[in-house]
């Protein structure tokens, strides 16, 4: 907290130095020097215009001359002794902000039940400090009255503090909602979180890179021209790594879509297996046989995902076929013992069962039998599926019926059935 403010006392004395050295601002001299500056002459020219502080700044500066009844042009003891007020006036400001203000702050925030805000509050108090002591330096500063040389130095100074001041107050906030983001999306177990320290990379890149051209604006630089320059690049760039490119667009929509996270099992195309780890460019899949599988993530991106890992229930749908032989009353009755059998097992979802005679095939007499197990685990669903099909065992033997197996059987007349029987005879 001491450092911002030991900053600003050594450029506020530094500027005043300036002063002895330039001399009257009124000299013709000093006029001369100011304009063989590079920055001096552009403004004298007419090419770029000086940087200015804050309109408030000056009325509040103006407005305390005039109360002090100030109106020499030069430096007095008078403008001197209200400089060190500014300075001194901001330092028990930021005093009181930081204790006062900002410890009320905390204190509310702790009451709250997101803790964004117990993170929010302390990282902006520097910031906030830093604006204070700026604001009583420059305030300080224009109170007196300096050569043409030292007004453009101090104007494109006062220009960048503020800028930086204001950039570093949003970098903080920014920073910490980007953090919060991360815990809140490994908390809950969330896709993007393995995506989070990436993200915030870039976007704070962007956020910096957009503040620094902001900053040069201000300062009469020709962004324009450099932002053309930069797209013909950037052009060249994106056709030079566009598979690169295309794998982190593909990234960014696996991390937004989630439609997988690292240990499900999954199919991507013809690649069954469990996912391993989602990187930026590809990710990986160790199928069945243990083999590992690489996909970029562009393919990901625009293939079919099934998540085999995300049933909600288990499905099953089978066919038990008996013998022709089964008499209507026989096949009645075992209608009905399959129905309950299934009905009874505490695992199937009761409204699901659909048991129906249902075909005349080739062999057998088809029972078309349907259920959903109410778990999605897939051992279980075995397990359920096992009991049951050696309850439907034991009811069809119970009947006295008997399961069909694939037959033939071949009618023979004419010469060759005699001919059979011949040498059967």
């Amino acid at each position: 907290m001491k450092r911002p403010v030991i900053f600003l006392f050594c450029s506020f004395m530094s500027v005043v130095g300036l002063r002895a050295q330039a001399g009257d601002a009124t000299a013709p001299g000093d006029a001369a020097q100011a304009l063989s500056t590079p920055a001096a002459a552009a403004v004298a020219s007419g090419q770029a215009q000086m940087p200015r502080s804050p309109d408030f700044l000056e009325h509040l500066v103006d407005a305390t001359l005039e109360l002090f009844d100030v109106q020499s042009s030069g430096n007095t003891t008078t403008h001197y002794i209200i400089a060190a007020l500014f300075l001194v006036g901001s330092y028990l400001l930021r005093r009181i902000v930081t204790t006062i203000l900002f410890g009320f702050f905390k204190r509310l925030a702790t009451r709250t039940q997101s803790t964004l805000d117990d993170k929010l509050f302390p990282s902006l108090e520097a910031p906030v400090a830093a604006f204070i002591a700026i604001v009583g330096a420059v305030a300080a500063l224009k109170v007196l009255k300096f050569s043409e040389q030292a007004d453009a130095v101090f104007g494109y100074a006062s220009t960048v503090a503020f800028s930086l001041v204001f950039f570093w107050f949003f970098l903080r906030a920014f920073n910490t909602v980007l953090d919060h983001l991360h815990e809140v999306a490994r908390s809950r177990q969330l896709g993007i979180a393995a995506f989070m320290p990436w993200i915030k990379k870039a976007l704070i890149t962007l956020f910096v890179v957009f503040g620094v051209l902001l900053i040069a604006q201000g300062l009469g630089a020709d962004v324009k021209a450099f932002l053309a320059g930069l797209g013909l690049g950037g052009l060249a760039f994106a056709l030079a790594a566009q598979d690169t490119i295309a794998n982190l667009f593909g990234s960014v929509v696996v991390a937004i879509d989630q439609p997988f996270k690292v240990g499900e099992a999954v199919q991507i195309g013809s690649n069954i297996g469990v996912v391993e780890d989602i990187g930026l460019r590809s990710t990986k899949i160790r199928t069945l046989d243990k083999s590992l599988v690489i996909i970029p993530n562009k393919t990901v991106a625009s293939e079919a995902i099934t998540n085999l890992s995300r049933f909600t229930q288990r499905r099953v749908e089978q066919t038990l076929g008996l013998t022709y032989d089964t008499k209507p009353e026989q096949m009645e009755g075992i209608l009905q013992d399959l129905r309950q059998l299934i009905t009874a097992d505490e695992g199937v979802e009761k409204e699901s069962v659909v048991v129906c005679f249902n075909n005349y095939g080739a062999s057998s007499l088809g029972i078309l039998v349907v259920y959903l197990t109410l778990s999605p685990d897939f051992v279980n669903h075995l397990q359920i599926r096992e009991r049951l099909n050696l309850a439907f065992m034991r009811a069809v033997a119970a009947r006295g019926l008997s399961f069909a197996f694939p037959t033939q059987t071949v009618h023979l007349d004419g010469a060759v059935a005699r001919q059979l029987a011949g040498r059967q005879g």
